[in-house]
């Protein structure tokens, strides 16, 4: 259907979920409010989405533990959970079409970027993270014939899950995949400014067998429904995934509740390096390119600082600016359009913000520059290239979650590196060079929890996602995403009996 579909008549066939999603059914919310979810590349309304808060979270919360006690989920035998979680794949896959549209109306991302990687991502996630299900293994320890130690990872409880707007379903599903496979219960805070892909997930996810109220699902804003579930005292952990802003408060919510866990992967300023041994630099250059516009540059691993080596800093500039020329944004259900609309009027303002604050210090745009907003048109930024900076610039410093490159030069590989960790950010970092011993020295020495080489975002579900320092504390993917939506639980038995 994909390579045909008529997405402007498709999109008026949508039915949009815009209730909450509480064991098992829709409603409103406790009080009756509603926010607008509006659609970036007309700024239509597409639907009035129920706004929820304490009391919603309190319903959803106490759904999901005696969900979670009544063992129907919790305690189903680990080939049973697969077998549904692999359904939810299915069943997913058989709807990709609609939840990539969701998520492009939603936030207004390019069609062709849901249907070809983030969609089928959260389908794979959810695959792999249901075949791992049976094959974590207990321990036994090293103890006496007459003592017995056993450990075993156990589910959690009720796992808090707030989740972004940039990838609304791909992120929500790397924390709900493995914490369902897990055998816990979920209350999902999906961020408002695009909540409905994840409204539909959800009412999907028990048509394939999940039980009622072991997902749930309560749109809302951050102050009041994020708020009450990072300190709901029946919340056993809590995953996020946003700004670092925020990350902090969570983690002071939970201090002030139950010391539940709090997993974060936050926000990003990611460094590129490209040196003089980089043999490609036509390739580098495109994939650079990728690395900041893709998803309008919405993206917490965007590769938003670049630093060249002087002596190849013209000609790859020269590459770039030809490469951006790719990243014209457009009607995003135009399936040939690569850059749609920011998510919204004060993310564009944002990104003016900082292309106009670097001005102010001296850098100088050579792509680009400040957004040309026309009022009910949509939020439309464009691909902007900033060169002659230095580090302090605030632009640089900051991230902005849009499609501005930061560029600036270096002599040196200790330079390099220094100027790499000069950020309070570690979450992704990139090397382009064909020195195999320099690619391991540099690789080491960067401050970020992920390292691309001659490459940018590449990875599948066997490799960890998640950054250091002001980018956070947790990984996504990978068995390690298993490890902290579980608890060690440690028994001793003595086999001598009494004496």
């Amino acid at each position: 259907m994909t390579q045909t579909t008529d997405w402007q008549a498709f999109s008026q066939t949508v039915n949009f979920r815009h209730q909450a999603y509480i064991n098992g059914q829709y409603q409103d919310a406790v009080s009756g409010e509603t926010f607008a979810s509006i659609n970036p590349a007309t700024e239509q309304v597409l639907a009035d989405v129920a706004a929820c808060d304490a009391a919603d979270i309190d319903m959803a919360v106490a759904n999901a533990r005696e969900v979670y006690r009544s063992g129907v989920w919790s305690q189903m035998a680990p080939a049973e959970r697969k077998r549904i979680l692999l359904k939810v794949a299915d069943v997913m896959e058989q709807h990709s079409d609609e939840l990539a549209l969701l998520d492009t109306l939603d936030m207004g991302k390019s069609i062709q970027q849901p249907l070809s990687f983030d969609v089928p991502d959260a389908i794979d996630c959810f695959r792999w993270s249901a075949e791992c299900i049976d094959k974590v293994y207990g321990e036994i320890a090293p103890t006496s014939n007459e003592l017995l130690g056993l450990i075993t990872r156990n589910p959690i409880g009720v796992i808090g899950a707030i989740t972004p707007w940039n990838y609304p379903l791909l992120m929500a599903c790397w924390k709900l995949a493995p914490a369902l496979a897990a055998g816990n219960s979920v209350v999902l805070k999906p961020s408002e400014k695009a909540s409905l892909s994840l409204l539909r997930l959800a009412e999907l996810a028990v048509e394939a067998g999940l039980p009622k109220g072991v997902l749930n699902v309560a749109p809302g804003f951050g102050h009041t429904a994020g708020k009450a579930l990072a300190l709901h005292p029946q919340v056993d952990s809590l995953a996020f995934t946003g700004s670092t802003r925020v990350a902090g408060m969570l983690m002071e919510y939970a201090g002030q509740s139950n010391l539940k866990q709090v997993w974060i992967e936050a926000g990003g300023k990611s460094p590129v390096l490209v040196f003089d041994d980089c043999e490609d630099l036509q390739a580098a250059a495109a994939t650079v390119a990728a690395g900041i516009f893709s998803n309008q540059g919405e993206v917490c691993i965007a590769g938003s600082r670049l630093y060249l080596q002087k002596s190849i800093k013209e000609a790859f500039l020269a590459a770039l600016v030809d490469a951006a020329q790719e990243y014209l944004p457009g009607d995003p259900l135009d399936p040939d359009v690569t850059m749609g609309p920011m998510v919204d009027k004060a993310q564009l303002d944002t990104v003016a913000q900082y292309i106009q604050s670097a001005v102010d210090e001296g850098a100088r745009v050579i792509c680009g520059g400040l957004p040309q907003y026309r009022e009910g048109k949509g939020f439309y930024a464009r691909p902007t290239v900033i060169t002659d900076i230095h580090n302090q610039m605030k632009f640089v410093q900051e991230e902005i979650f849009g499609p501005v490159l930061a560029v600036g030069e270096f002599e040196s590989e200790a330079e390099a590196i220094a100027l790499a960790n000069d950020n309070q950010y570690g979450l992704a970092s990139c090397i382009w060079s064909d020195n195999l011993s320099r690619v391991h020295r540099v690789s080491r020495q960067i401050e970020a929890g992920m390292v691309w080489v001659n490459t940018w975002g590449d990875g599948d579900q066997t490799m960890p996602f998640g950054g250091i320092k002001a980018s956070g504390n947790a990984r996504d993917k990978s068995l390690h995403a298993l490890e902290k939506y579980t608890e060690l639980k440690s028994v001793w038995i003595n086999l001598k009996g009494a004496e």
